[in-house]
């Protein structure tokens, strides 16, 4: 079974490196490209993909707001974004959104092959099984995440859930330059502050990410967490 896609990108450019890179993955065909958000939903009127590739900076809409529009119009479509916007807000709004996964540009190949091919478990789980165990559930739950962090959460100490740490974790690729704190984590994962500082203190320890102290608004000192810079 091919999965159908729908590229939404208004960068021609992207949305052909998108287009090659979805066609390099068995079992994927892409079958329109829109510039728009406008045109995204008039194609969605005539088509109905399995799929949407969607980019947040659109010349009419904010891909968010798309997002939202299509989650309510064609509930069985999925969303994954692949986009430059990197703040925790709008990461934060597509999260909320229920897209599967959240690719940050520029792209790279290997990243879009583990997100596409997750999501083809997925659909695959879903439409063979009537009835599923409750690890079969936890496991769709964080298909989108990539396996580099499968063996953090096979063994962890006490105190370290590993369903919380995978929820964690699915927010690691997403730090920017200026990193996260343990306050911003909270409010977008929705685990208590102390619990986020506590998972973010163990991924120190596992050489996850970094931390040091920069100064906020008001003024103060504040812990911010950091991925380590690539050598």
């Amino acid at each position: 079974m091919k999965i159908e896609v729908m590229i939404v990108e208004d960068d021609t450019r992207i949305a052909e490196i998108n287009s090659r890179f979805t066609k390099k993955v068995e079992g994927f065909d892409v079958i329109a490209i829109a510039s728009s958000g406008k045109q995204a939903l008039e194609l969605l009127e005539i088509i109905e993909p399995q799929l949407v590739l969607l980019d947040v900076y659109l010349p009419d809409i904010k891909g968010t707001e798309l997002a939202k529009m299509i989650r309510k119009t064609h509930p069985d479509i999925d969303i994954i974004m692949i986009t430059a916007a990197s703040e925790v807000e709008i990461v934060g709004r597509s999260l909320r959104s229920g897209v599967f996964d959240y690719i940050v540009k520029p792209v790279i190949f290997e990243r879009f092959k583990n997100s596409l091919e997750n999501y083809q478990k997925k659909l695959i789980k879903l439409n063979t099984n009537k009835n599923l165990s409750q690890e079969e559930i936890t496991e769709l739950l964080f298909y989108a995440r990539t396996e580099d962090h499968e063996p953090l959460t096979k063994e962890v100490p006490k105190g370290i859930d590993p369903l919380t740490l995978n929820k964690i974790l699915h927010y690691l690729p997403l730090i920017n330059e200026e990193g996260i704190t343990a306050e911003i984590l909270s409010k977008e994962s929705g685990v208590s502050r102390s619990t986020a500082r506590r998972y973010l203190e163990y991924l120190i320890s596992q050489k996850e990410i970094v931390a040091d102290l920069a100064y906020g608004h008001v003024g103060r000192p504040e812990r911010r967490y950091f991925r380590p810079k690539q050598k």
